[in-house]
């Protein structure tokens, strides 16, 4: 993981980027690589809190490496990113609350973070030394998701996120390549992301404590 910064509309912006290369898969919510597939490199991209542009995606492109990536945005200070390790599950936060948010709110409830354009305040990458098929990947992406809500609570913001947070599951892609991707392979990918599952217990053991350190350094911060 690579921290840089660049300077944009007045403002000295970071960057956090992984570079992984091929052998590489990943399932993300991100605007730019999202979806299951093979990438090579993840980009957690910090802009302006009035993000207005209203071309994301060619943005992040443009920032990052060449070939097929992982591009999220986060109006949150990324150098001020958390991070934690579980038994080879590595998991990094960059945390930003200024409007938490519950996920079932009221009809036409409004919410400060959708206008002018959805910019991620909560972005998770986490890293696994194991290859999955696509059910446990998305299962994976389920247990990230509790584990930072469960340490949002903790930390005492109510809520269970905010609108436009992100989230990136990294694995290997150690299996050969003609076959199909919810094939097991002999074993060679797991089957199970969930809390009490080996694998899923280490993704949410990393990403409570990468996002609840986030979330209480953000407090801090906001609060002097």
């Amino acid at each position: 993981m690579k921290l840089t910064f660049r300077v944009e509309e007045g403002a000295r912006l970071g960057s956090l980027l992984w570079e992984f290369g091929p052998g590489w898969r990943m399932i993300s919510s991100a605007m730019l690589g999202g979806g299951i597939g093979a990438r090579a490199w993840v980009l957690n991209a910090q802009v302006v809190a009035g993000y207005a542009r209203m071309d994301p995606a060619e943005h992040l492109r443009s920032l990052g490496p060449a070939g097929d990536g992982v591009g999220m945005m986060t109006a949150a200070s990324v150098d001020r990113y958390a991070r934690a390790a579980d038994g080879g599950v590595e998991a990094v936060a960059t945390v930003g609350l200024r409007v938490p948010t519950w996920a079932a709110a009221p009809e036409g409830a409004e919410d400060l973070e959708l206008a002018p354009m959805r910019v991620g305040t909560v972005n998770i990458v986490t890293v696994l030394p194991v290859a999955m098929t696509d059910a446990a990947l998305v299962n994976t992406v389920m247990t990230v998701t509790e584990a930072k809500t469960q340490a949002l609570i903790e930390a005492g913001f109510p809520c269970t996120g905010t609108a436009s947070d992100a989230v990136c599951v990294v694995v290997p892609a150690d299996v050969p390549a003609d076959v199909p991707a919810d094939v097991p392979a002999g074993g060679s990918r797991e089957v199970f992301g969930g809390p009490r599952s080996e694998w899923g217990a280490r993704v949410a053991r990393a990403v409570h404590q990468a996002v609840r350190r986030g979330a209480e350094a953000w407090r801090v911060h906001h609060s002097k």
